[in-house]
């Protein structure tokens, strides 16, 4: 009786083969469709080709499986279910990866890693059940996944991050200023390493945004907004029309009346991608409507916006062929071209209002009246807020003179106003140029040594606007820019203190100007902005240090050994992107001094070494083994 009952029970306990044959099939499909996937989002392309690589090695032991002609027990069986969820879970995380929005994957980029380090620990944890020898699994298969479940042990906590420059821009761009801007070049350097530069990736992009409010329940929040602003952004440097994000759908408007009817992608603007009325060719050989490619240059573009090679000349020529085409094309399926409409901004007439407002305004930079230039200039430092055209108009009027005059003033409400909009016209790459031929640097140094603290910091913002060239890093520098921006890093606001350190960063960018920063201090306030991480600069720090570090005279300044401890304490406690930062400071410390080597061993970074090497960033992991190389050849010495 006992027996029948034992063997009732094991029965019970026991699934057909053809169950777990159906889940191994499952479970190949899954991994086949992840194949088909192609490409990755360049921010997270190693995490996404590592996840990839670690599911087809599971091909050989599920082909196995679905040869296996025994029984399963219920284990066995829950144990592939396991596996399919998580591959299923991995499926979805590379398939965002592959057509989600690449903004939201770089804005929210830890959140992304915490979702990879999910998926990897299911992944382990569900290969850990599997009943190997149930499924008599071959030798030479098993060894394969326990080797694989070894990667996966050691890849859970591992991440890379973003480099330096990109995580400084992101700081910037997403940083809300009033009355301020993000310097464009920032945003098209941001928008070349997110390969969001043409109007097709950025229509891709939009119908990417649009899916993401959709599933977080159309709730727009502080961080989506973010990364709409940014999209925003972009789409204003190739010179796209702003338009609502969440509208539907991406394709032009007319189309809404005849969704059926195929607009010939030829007869399409590249710029906004609808019907054109009036194709005019320019000199790289593209087509585009006349008002919107004159909209692109009069922005004081010189590329052509599709191929972004230098335009040899501005001349437009009627694409005359082309627009017989496209009446043809619309006669024969009844098609009516909609009719030509201007804003308010771009009619004629009030165009010219608006130049001889501008003009006006300029002239009464000038004025004998305290009161009026105080206005003037209060006036130009809000137009030259709102777009690209007034920045040139305000400079084509010859207003960027006597702005700079006023810096002189001792009247501290102009002084923060003339500041002011010499930060908002030094976005247009030509008037970074022509505010510093008109010596405005030593101008904008004495507001930052003594204004208002709203002046102080965007004197201070100005500054690094303009030290996105090469030649005006130099100035700055000669003109004894860097002690008061040390200053400011050390006394002013958060606000400020970012404001400095990003305009630092880029001045150290420069040689002769690290030996500056460390004679000015630098070196006291960036280690107040690592011991308070309430802030939030520690990285930011970390990159000024870096910079540093490769100076001589920085060397020898930041390598005491208080220093030397706090590097090893952030590789023992710090985030994983602090890590990061620290072990690469560490690593070009040592790398011409080994003496900082035995110094941070004595503070026991040897553990933290092998910890990151093992589990850091990918960036963390190629430090941490240069320098253990690097210190072994030190303990020889």
């Amino acid at each position: 009786m006992d027996g029948e009952r034992d063997q009732e029970s094991t029965e019970s306990n026991e699934s057909s083969p053809r169950e777990e044959i159906d889940i191994a099939q499952e479970i190949l499909s899954v991994i086949e469709s992840v194949a088909r996937l192609g490409d990755y989002r360049r921010s997270h392309k190693k995490e996404c080709y590592g996840l990839v690589r670690r599911m087809k090695l599971l091909l050989p032991f599920l082909e196995e499986i679905k040869d296996f002609d025994g029984t399963i027990s219920d284990v066995g069986i829950a144990s592939l279910s396991s596996l399919k969820k998580a591959l299923v879970l991995a499926k979805k995380l590379l398939t965002t990866c592959n057509e989600g929005s690449k903004i939201y994957l770089v804005v929210e980029s830890e959140a992304v890693m915490m979702r990879f380090h999910n998926v990897l620990d299911k992944l382990w944890k569900a290969l850990e059940a599997v009943p190997f020898d149930e499924f008599e699994i071959s030798d030479e298969v098993k060894e394969q996944v326990e080797l694989m479940k070894v990667q996966l042990r050691r890849a859970k906590r591992r991440t890379d991050t973003q480099d330096i420059e990109l995580a400084m821009d992101m700081m910037v761009v997403l940083t809300k200023k009033d009355d301020r801007n993000a310097d464009r070049a920032i945003i098209e350097r941001l928008a070349k390493k997110l390969e969001l530069i043409s109007v097709e990736d950025l229509e891709i992009e939009t119908v990417a945004m649009r899916n993401l409010v959709r599933e977080r329940g159309n709730q727009v929040t502080e961080s989506t907004q973010q990364m709409i602003d940014l999209l925003n952004k972009f789409k204003q440097v190739v010179g796209m029309e702003v338009t609502d994000v969440l509208d539907d759908p991406v394709v032009p408007k007319m189309l809404k009346k005849s969704p059926s009817l195929i607009i010939p992608h030829e007869f399409l603007c590249p710029i906004t991608l609808e019907i054109m009325t009036d194709p005019v060719i320019v000199a790289s050989g593209q087509t585009y409507e006349r008002e919107s490619i004159r909209k692109w240059i009069d922005s004081n573009h010189r590329t052509c916006p599709k191929t972004r090679e230098i335009l040899a000349h501005l001349s437009l020529a009627p694409n005359y062929a082309l627009k017989n085409l496209i009446l043809q094309w619309c006669e024969n399926n009844n098609f009516e071209l909609p009719k030509k409409h201007f804003p308010a901004s771009s009619d004629p007439g009030t165009t010219s209002e608006h130049q001889e407002k501008v003009s006006s305004l300029v002239k009464d930079l000038s004025s004998s009246q305290l009161e009026v230039q105080r206005k003037a200039v209060k006036k130009i430092r809000l137009l030259s807020k709102e777009n690209p055209e007034n920045r040139i108009l305000i400079a084509n009027n010859g207003g960027i003179p006597p702005i700079v005059q006023l810096l002189s003033y001792p009247d501290s409400k102009i002084l923060e106003h003339a500041v002011t909009a010499l930060l908002n016209l030094s976005i247009d790459e030509n008037n970074k140029s022509l505010i510093t031929k008109e010596g405005a640097v030593p101008a904008i140094i004495g507001v930052l040594n003594s204004g208002t603290t709203e002046a102080r910091e965007n004197s201070a913002a100005a500054l690094f606007s303009l030290s996105m060239l090469d030649e005006n890093k130099v100035t700055i520098g000669l003109s004894d820019g860097i002690p008061p921006l040390v200053d400011l890093l050390q006394n002013g606001t958060v606000r400020g203190k970012k404001d400095a350190a990003t305009a630092l960063f880029n001045l150290s960018l420069n040689h002769s100007n690290k030996g500056r920063a460390i004679d000015a201090g630098i070196v006291t306030p960036l280690l107040h902005l690592i011991e308070d991480r309430s802030l939030g600069m520690v990285d930011e720090a970390l990159s000024i240090f870096l910079l540093l570090a490769s100076h001589p005279e920085g060397r020898n300044e930041i390598g005491r050994l208080s220093f030397i401890e706090t590097l090893v304490e952030l590789m023992k406690d710090g985030t994983p992107k602090n890590k990061e930062c620290a072990t690469s400071v560490l690593l070009e410390l040592g790398s011409t001094n080994s003496s900082f080597m035995l110094a941070a061993l004595q503070f026991g970074v040897y553990e933290n070494l092998v910890e990151i090497s093992k589990s850091g960033t990918n960036r963390a992991q190629r430090k941490a083994n240069s320098l253990l190389q690097l210190m072994s050849k030190a303990e020889h010495i």
